[in-house]
C-alpha cells in the first residue's frame, strides 16, 4: 500500500481490515485498550515548589509516560506561566507567558469573550494560576503521579509572593524552550 511512498486509497479500500473497520465498527477495540495507552489531568491551585517540581521531573515517576503537555505555575515565578513538555525521554520547561492576574486589567484585550474565558479559570485568591498538565502513558499508575505532584505543592492558602522569593529554583532562566537536566551523580 504504501511502497511507493504514497496512500492509494483504492488499494486500501481492498484491504479487508479496512473493511472490516468500516463495518464492523461495532467491534473496534480504541487504542487505550488495545494498547493500554491511558490519560489523566492534573489540576492544582497552589504554585509548586520549584525545587520539589525539579526532583520530580528528574526523578523515576514519569518512566511510564509517552507524552505529557500543560501549563505549570513555580512559587518563585509568580507572574509567568510555565510550559512542560514531555515526550518521551525528552522533558523541557519554558515561559508560555504572563498570567492574566499579573497584567494589569486595563491592558486585557477589549472583549467579553475573553473575560468570559478567564474568569471561567478565575480564583479569587490565586487569579487564574493553576496546574494543568495532561499525562498519557502505558501503565502509568496515575494515582501515584498526582500524588506526587501533590507533594509538590506549597502548603500556601493566601498569595503572598515575598514569602517564596528565597526558594531554592533549580530550572534555568525563562526564554526558550530548555531541556529539564537530570541531576549530577
Amino acid at each position: 500500500m504504501l511502497a511507493t511512498g504514497r496512500f492509494d486509497e483504492e488499494r486500501a479500500e481492498q484491504h479487508p481490515l479496512w473493511a472490516k473497520e468500516l463495518f464492523d465498527y461495532a467491534s473496534h477495540r480504541p487504542e487505550s485498550e488495545e494498547y493500554g495507552v491511558e490519560s489523566f489531568v492534573y489540576r492544582a491551585r497552589a504554585p509548586f515548589d520549584p525545587a520539589k517540581f525539579h526532583r520530580f521531573l528528574t526523578g523515576d515517576a514519569l518512566d511510564e509516560i509517552i507524552r505529557a503537555k500543560g501549563h505549570f505555575w513555580l512559587a518563585t515565578r509568580t507572574d509567568y506561566l510555565g510550559e512542560l513538555a514531555i515526550a518521551g525521554r525528552q522533558k523541557s520547561v519554558s515561559r508560555l507567558g504572563r498570567w492574566w492576574a499579573a497584567v494589569p486589567k486595563n491592558r486585557w484585550p477589549d472583549d467579553s469573550s475573553f473575560e468570559e474565558l478567564v474568569f471561567r479559570h478565575w480564583n479569587p485568591v490565586w487569579g487564574d494560576r493553576r496546574q494543568e498538565l495532561v499525562f498519557i502513558g502505558i501503565g502509568m499508575d496515575a494515582a501515584t503521579i498526582r500524588a506526587a505532584l501533590d507533594a509538590c505543592l506549597l502548603d500556601a492558602e493566601d498569595f503572598n509572593p515575598e514569602l517564596w522569593t528565597t526558594l531554592p529554583d533549580p530550572f534555568p532562566a525563562w526564554g526558550e524552550a530548555q531541556p529539564v537536566a537530570e541531576p549530577a551523580e
